[in-house]
C-alpha cells in the first residue's frame, strides 16, 4: 500500500495512491497522469482508517512529506564504501550515525533552502525506513516487525560546516535538509533496490541497496540496542557515490525502486 499525505480542503489528509506505477525516465521524469489517491478519514499510521469514496487525481494534489516524526530523524553515514572513498573516508568498522530534527523535514515540491553559512552544499539520495512501533533491543531476526514502509529520502549536507564543526548537527540538521517522499510504500522489500539522483536532468548517483555495508536489520539492532525508536521514526539509510554540490536554481531529482520520484528545487534560504 503506498500512503500518501497531501492538501485536501486546506487542510492535511491522508491517502492511499492506487494506479500503475511507470517506469522513471533516463533524465529523472516520471508520467504519474495514471495514478489517483483514495482518500482516508483519518491517519492511518495511529489508527485505522477508512477509505472516504473520494479520489483525486495524483497531479491535482500537493503532496506533504509522507511523515513527520514525532520523535526523530536516524542518518546513517558511510553506508556505501564507495561513497566513504570518494568522500576520503575509512569504511566504519560499526554503523556511523546521527540525528536530524524533525523540522528538517520536507515534503515533495518544498524548496531546499541553502543556508548563507555555507558554500558547498550537496545531496545524497537515500532509502528511508520509517518506523511502525516502539523497537527496544530488537534482534535483527525480528527487526522487520517494527517496520511500517519505505519513502525517497535527501541527505542535504552542508559540506565545509561538516568539516569544521567536526559533528554534524548543524551541517545535516538545518531546516529542509531533510526531504522525504513522495509516498510510504508499507509492501516492499528493501533488498536489491536500485537508488537514483539527477540534477537538472543529469544523473549523479546510481546504486543499490545490496551494497550497504551494514543491512536494515543490522541498523535497526545496533540503534535499538541504546535509543528507543518510536512510531513515525525515520532511518536513513545511507547513500551511494555520486555526491555533488547543489546551488540555488537547481532541481534535485531522486527514484528508488517501488517508490516514485521525490523532486525539491534548490533555492537560496
Amino acid at each position: 500500500m503506498r500512503i500518501a499525505r497531501f492538501i485536501h480542503e486546506d487542510a492535511p489528509a491522508y491517502g492511499v495512491v492506487e494506479g500503475d506505477l511507470p517506469e522513471v525516465g533516463s533524465d529523472g521524469t516520471l508520467d504519474t497522469s495514471g495514478l489517483q489517491i483514495a482518500v482516508l478519514d483519518s491517519d492511518p499510521f495511529f489508527s485505522p482508517a477508512q477509505s472516504t469514496g473520494t479520489r483525486l487525481a495524483y497531479d491535482d494534489v500537493r503532496l506533504l512529506a509522507p511523515i513527520i516524526p514525532r520523535s526523530k530523524v536516524i542518518g546513517v553515514g558511510r553506508n556505501f564504501a564507495d561513497h566513504a572513498k570518494e568522500l576520503g573516508n575509512e569504511v566504519p568498522v560499526s554503523p556511523l550515525t546521527f540525528f536530524k530534527p524533525n523540522t528538517a523535514v520536507a515534503g515533495p515540491g518544498d524548496p531546499i533552502r541553502l543556508p548563507a553559512i555555507s558554500e558547498h552544499v550537496s545531496y545524497e539520495a537515500e532509502l528511508a525506513v520509517v518506523i511502525s512501533r516502539v523497537a527496544k533491543r530488537v534482534p535483527a531476526e525480528k527487526a522487520y516487525d517494527h517496520v511500517l514502509g519505505y519513502t525517497a529520502g535527501n541527505d542535504v549536507t552542508l559540506r565545509e560546516i561538516q568539516k569544521t564543526d567536526k559533528q554534524w548537527s548543524r551541517a545535516k540538521g538545518f531546516d529542509t535538509s531533510a526531504p522525504l517522499g513522495p509516498w510510504i510504500e508499507t509492501d516492499m522489500d528493501p533488498e536489491g533496490v536500485r537508488i537514483r539522483s539527477w540534477v537538472d536532468g543529469e544523473l549523479k548517483q546510481d546504486g543499490n541497496t545490496n551494497d550497504f555495508i551494514f543491512d536494515i536489520p543490522t541498523l535497526i539492532e545496533h540503534l535499538s540496542e541504546t535509543i528507543t525508536l518510536l512510531p513515525g521514526d525515520v532511518i536513513l539509510t545511507g547513500t551511494p557515490a555520486g555526491v555533488g554540490e547543489i546551488v540555488a536554481g537547481n532541481r534535485v531529482d531522486i527514484a528508488i525502486d517501488g517508490l516514485g520520484l521525490l523532486s525539491n528545487p534548490v533555492m537560496d534560504a
